[in-house]
């Protein structure tokens, strides 16, 4: 993939997932469901797991851990500066290039073998396929509870002009634990 696919890819996942959180946040009984909490803790901190990689830093520090999930909206909410930073960096030669090593040989003892045509741009690739898929997970426990899923498709995003995302405004006492 080229760059701006890939910010393109990147815009549309953070308007994506500030939709979702909005639509959980007015929803009480979403907002008090451990169920979704992990899925989307899972969620964002594989987003950061992977940009840490791409940046090369440790992969083992720690992550904030969260007792509400206004809390941890607002850190999901943070990531997206730093990834669109992350990738105006780079040139569409380097996403052609070689995968982060340390995420290789983690993924390697899950997957085996070497993962030799794997390239930056495909684990770019990755984290919006993967945030994607835990959306639609999030969204069918939304409607589960009584909430209601927001349209997130990229079409949809396209078709109204590709909005930037609009975040929910959280309670300013909520922090990482």
């Amino acid at each position: 993939m080229d760059i701006k696919s890939l910010l393109d890819l990147y815009a549309h996942m953070a308007w994506a997932d500030a939709k979702v959180w909005a639509a959980l946040l007015d929803c009480e009984r979403a907002r008090e469901d451990a169920k979704l909490r992990e899925t989307l803790y899972h969620l964002h901190v594989a987003q950061r797991v992977f940009l840490r990689a791409w940046r090369g830093e440790p992969l083992d520090t720690p992550h904030p851990t969260f007792e509400r999930a206004s809390a941890l909206c607002g850190w999901a909410g943070t990531y997206y500066g730093e990834v669109k930073a992350y990738l105006k960096t780079l040139t569409d030669a380097a996403s052609r290039g070689t995968r982060p090593d340390a995420w290789a040989q983690r993924l390697e003892k899950v997957l085996g073998g070497d993962g030799a045509g794997v390239t930056l741009g495909d684990t770019l690739a990755q984290v919006a396929l993967h945030s994607q898929y835990h959306r639609g997970q999030v969204n069918a426990r939304l409607r589960e509870l009584g909430g209601t899923p927001p349209l997130v498709d990229y079409i949809a995003w396209a078709w109204f002009g590709r909005p930037e995302a609009a975040w929910p405004t959280v309670n300013g006492g909520d922090t990482p634990q």
